[in-house]
C-alpha cells in the first residue's frame, strides 16, 4: 500500500525527512547497503556484509540524526531522538519484495532487527 506521511506528525517523529512525491527507488539488479556508523549499537555484531536489496524509499537524514547504514547514496537506517525517546527509520521492506530471500536469510538479519528494536527502546 501507499502512504503519504510527508508533512505529518509521523514524519516529525522520524529521524528522516520524507519526500512529498513518489520516493520509491527500484533496483532490480540489487544494491548493497553499507555500514556508515560502524560503532552504532544498531550494527553491533554484524559480521557479514549485508546482501543486496531490490529497492528502498528515498529520504534525507535530518541534521540532528545519525546515518547508520546507507544504500546507494541514500539512508537505509537512520537513528535519532524525538522528545525523550529514540526514533529509527528503515527505508526498505522487512520481508520479500525489496528485501529478497538472500537478505531475509542473511545471518545478520535477526541481529540487525534485534539491535534496532533494542536501541529504539532505550537499551
Amino acid at each position: 500500500g501507499k502512504a503519504r506521511y510527508a508533512g505529518t506528525a509521523v514524519e516529525e517523529a522520524l529521524p528522516v525527512v520524507l519526500l512529498g512525491n513518489d520516493d520509491r527507488v527500484e533496483t532490480p539488479a540489487g544494491v548493497h547497503p553499507h555500514v556508515i556508523a560502524t560503532d552504532h549499537p544498531i550494527v553491533a555484531n554484524l559480521r557479514a556484509e549485508m546482501p543486496a536489496l531490490l529497492g528502498y524509499n528515498r529520504v534525507m537524514t535530518k541534521p540532528s540524526a545519525e546515518l547508520v547504514v546507507g544504500v546507494g547514496e541514500d539512508p537505509l537506517i537512520a537513528a535519532g531522538t524525538f522528545g525523550r525517546g529514540r526514533s529509527v527509520a528503515f527505508t526498505s521492506d522487512c520481508g520479500p519484495h525489496w528485501c529478497p530471500p538472500p537478505f531475509v536469510s542473511w545471518d545478520g538479519y535477526a541481529t540487525m532487527w534485534h539491535n534496532l528494536v533494542r536501541w529504539a527502546a532505550g537499551g
